[in-house]
């Protein structure tokens, strides 16, 4: 790796530099909030080293693209973990956690969400996928004085090793059938009279399955529900959104160069969208617990994205790359939310605890209601312009009924974000006291609820920005 190919990567080195430093400084170091706050700068510096220091090429050792795609990127998932990382800094001084290795493993993941949507090559694919995952393995369970966080963290871990050795196995499958690992030159070279050799197929195949874990496509999903329930709050909430997202990066910029090879696999994908989207639209209706709603929503979402995705035409992939920018910024909000309602006895999950606390906290309330109706897909909000434009885009390619189920899965959607809002406000309240929140927690909630209004209101800056930045 040559010194121009160093540059290209000034983002991800403060990020390493970063997190290696806090790291060490959180052996002797005991009070977290500076620490946390030295977190938070560090992805600041990093997003402006993404937005200010142009690289000198546009690939970096064929492995990872430095296109202003790959950079915007850097910069939103270092924004998304400086805000995670304000979510959690009453979390971690309450619940008395190793501060200094919790930022580090963040900084480290979001390290890794930034390659991998980045990603040229099957080995750069690999890598920003398992450093991230290799960083929540730690994180889903770093509260050791809760059972249920280390009941979650074992189960990512196991099936999460399974999913590691599918990417592997699929990899190797695609490389011996292409010889090259090199993303635009494997595509190319697994065509042969406009079908995908049959090895280069099985490969693919297990790709999926490995991605199809990552982000909870069905019937890949059922470790969703309960490592969402287990993990800490702001744990899942970078969980939901930077891990998936960052895969969904990944996928929209390997589509670019796909080709032919995509029809070989569109009738496979055709059937786990639609199966992810009912499954996570009915897996959410009797659900009595938040956090376990949110990750079949999360489902929902995810299949909602691969019709964007199958669409293969530039406005679907432009508009999927909306969606889950919408999605990231509306979910974290979500869990900030359950986040500034937790205290010394736990997190408010049950349904039970949500009852009338609308009439004891408004405002925050009425934040949680403007993110859900946004998932939900309400006019007026950011959501409705990401579907909109995602079930659009798959009727302009024929997907006509693959629409009609995404959009009766969104209008299931409506009656479990409902049934949330209505225990916040039209309940009476119950006897369980939730935290006031801390300031760092408002924040975020703000700045989500402002992203969500301003978005829903005036999207077309920000399509047409995508739009200029897909190659």
């Amino acid at each position: 790796m040559s010194w121009f190919d160093l540059q290209g990567l000034i983002p991800q080195l403060i990020l390493l530099l970063g997190a290696t430093t806090l790291l060490l400084l959180g052996a002797w170091f005991r009070q977290p909030r500076p620490l946390l706050v030295g977190g938070v700068l560090t992805t600041l510096l990093a997003a402006l080293a993404a937005g200010y220091l142009p690289p000198p090429a546009a690939e970096i050792s064929s492995l990872f693209h430095s296109t202003p795609y790959a950079r915007f990127f850097t910069i939103f998932w270092c924004l998304l973990g400086s805000c995670g990382l304000l979510a959690s800094v009453r979390f971690v001084v309450e619940k008395r956690l190793p501060s200094g290795e919790f930022v580090g493993l963040v900084l480290f993941a979001v390290t890794g969400m930034t390659l991998l949507s980045a990603s040229s090559s099957l080995i750069g694919l690999f890598l920003g996928l398992e450093a991230f995952t290799l960083a929540f393995y730690v994180l889903i369970a770093i509260n050791r004085r809760c059972p249920f966080s280390a009941e979650a963290g074992l189960k990512y871990l196991l099936l999460g090793a399974v999913a590691t050795g599918f990417l592997a196995f699929g990899i190797a499958l695609v490389y011996a059938a292409s010889g090259t690992f090199h993303l635009p030159e494997a595509l190319q070279a697994l065509t042969v009279d406009g079908s995908m050799r049959p090895w280069g197929l099985l490969g693919w195949g297990l790709i999926l399955c490995a991605i199809g874990f990552k982000i909870s496509l069905a019937p890949f999903h059922l470790w969703t529900p309960d490592v969402y329930q287990g993990t800490p709050a702001p744990v899942a909430a970078l969980l939901a959104t930077g891990s998936k997202g960052a895969v969904v990066a990944a996928l929209v910029g390997m589509l670019i160069y796909a080709g032919p090879v995509w029809h070989d696999l569109a009738g496979l994908l055709w059937t786990l969208s639609a199966l992810t989207m009912l499954v996570g639209a009915l897996g959410a209706l009797p659900q009595t617990n938040f956090k376990r709603l949110l990750a079949y929503s999360s489902v929902v979402h995810m299949g909602t994205v691969l019709v964007g995705l199958l669409t293969q035409s530039s406005a679907g992939l432009a508009a999927t790359t909306f969606y889950i920018l919408v999605y990231a910024v509306a979910s974290l909000g979500c869990f900030t939310v359950i986040t500034s309602f937790a205290g010394h006895s736990g997190e408010l999950q049950e349904f039970a605890d949500l009852r009338g606390l609308g009439r004891r906290y408004p405002l925050r309330c009425a934040v949680l209601a403007l993110l859900l109706l946004s998932l939900a897909g309400l006019p007026a909000t950011a959501g409705f312009i990401a579907k909109f434009a995602i079930f659009h885009a798959a009727i302009q390619a024929g997907l006509s009924g693959l629409a009609v189920l995404g959009i009766l899965a969104s209008l299931i959607s409506f009656a479990f974000y409902l049934r949330v809002i209505m225990l916040l406000f039209m309940e009476e309240e119950s006897s369980q006291l939730a935290n006031r929140g801390s300031g760092c927690e408002h924040a975020v909630l703000a700045v989500c609820a402002s992203v969500v209004v301003i978005i829903g209101l005036l999207p077309n800056p920000l399509l047409d920005l995508i739009s200029r930045l897909l190659p």
